[in-house]
């Protein structure tokens, strides 16, 4: 993506990698573990945390779904983004709250700071509402979605990684994201962020509107499974299960530490020293695992044989 702008004459000075954070990661040190930085040196692009840069309350024109009740005192974004294009470079994977997270999911950590977990409650209308508000925002939105490694199971960080081999490009978000559901498993039309997009004109979520340019992905089906991890569990039961009359107290007061807290124990002292190491391991012993190792920083030296994989991109039937 990054030789391929610089081909076309972008400067790298215009080229803005960015990542977020949230309440319970560092944007730098994701950048560094998952080897980024190299990588952006290499093409002479510097690496922008989103917490580091100037945010604005921005009023949006177009009637929103839930976003305006949720912040009332306005919606901030980053000050950068008005008349920008953007790049969205998702992963196809399964999520506890959205059932499939991609190019749409993606805008919600670069368009809301890091209290937008108060948007759990209402995830599909706060999706659509992302739409609406990048179709203000953006010039042009484009999207490149990994494939080659998928995610199934309890997203966005308890999952079980799939080597998928195939990588979606597409200036639909909706459209993309429906063809990466439907190849994950799920119908997409039965997916309520994708079905409201598609019914608002926002997008194409019927794979029979969509036309697959590239490698034939139309018969893959990796049957994945959404699940919810323990905490996304707890999260959906303080906001719309019987624990609901807690919401407030537990979730928007200051005694709203203990989230983020219980979160990193259960990822990093309860489920990845009993499941996720071993299913990491396993995946180190499958090609793109060597690769990443043998190649960014992982033990060894040998090139390994890379499967190739496919590519398929989506524009409206």
């Amino acid at each position: 993506m990054i030789s391929g702008l610089l081909q076309e004459g972008y400067a790298p000075e215009r080229i803005i990698p960015i990542e977020n954070k949230t309440v319970v990661t560092d944007p730098w040190k994701g950048a560094a573990n998952n080897r980024w930085l190299p990588v952006l040196e290499k093409y002479g692009l510097q690496f922008t945390a989103l917490p580091e840069v100037e945010w604005m309350v921005y009023r949006f024109k177009a009637p929103l779904l839930k976003l305006n009740d949720i912040f009332p005192e306005g919606i901030e974004i980053p000050a950068m983004y008005p008349g920008r294009n953007i790049v969205h470079l998702p992963t196809v994977k399964t999520h506890g709250h959205a059932v499939t997270t991609g190019s749409i999911k993606n805008s919600f950590g670069g368009l809301l700071r890091e209290v937008r977990h108060y948007a759990h409650k209402y995830m599909h209308e706060v999706l659509v509402d992302l739409m609406l508000m990048q179709r203000e925002l953006h010039p042009g939105i484009f999207t490149a979605m990994d494939g080659t490694v998928c995610g199934n199971g309890a997203g966005p960080r308890t999952m079980l990684p799939v080597v998928g081999n195939i990588i979606l490009a597409g200036a639909d978000s909706v459209a993309i994201d429906a063809v990466a559901a439907r190849i994950m498993g799920f119908d997409p039309m039965s997916i309520p962020y994708l079905r409201m997009c598609h019914e608002r004109s926002i997008g194409v979520a019927d794979p029979a509107g969509i036309e697959l340019v590239g490698d034939d992905v139309s018969g893959l089906n990796l049957h994945f499974k959404m699940g919810r991890s323990l905490v996304i569990w707890g999260d959906q039961m303080l906001r719309k299960g019987p624990l609901r009359f807690l919401e407030k107290i537990a979730l928007h007061s200051p005694l709203v530490v203990w989230a983020p807290a219980a979160s990193n124990i259960y990822h990093d002292f309860l489920w990845y020293p009993t499941i996720g190491r071993a299913r990491i391991s396993a995946f180190r012993n499958t090609p793109w695992g060597r690769l990443f190792d043998d190649h960014y920083g992982g033990p060894g030296g040998a090139s390994q044989a890379i499967p190739q994989p496919s590519g398929a991109s989506t524009r409206h039937a």
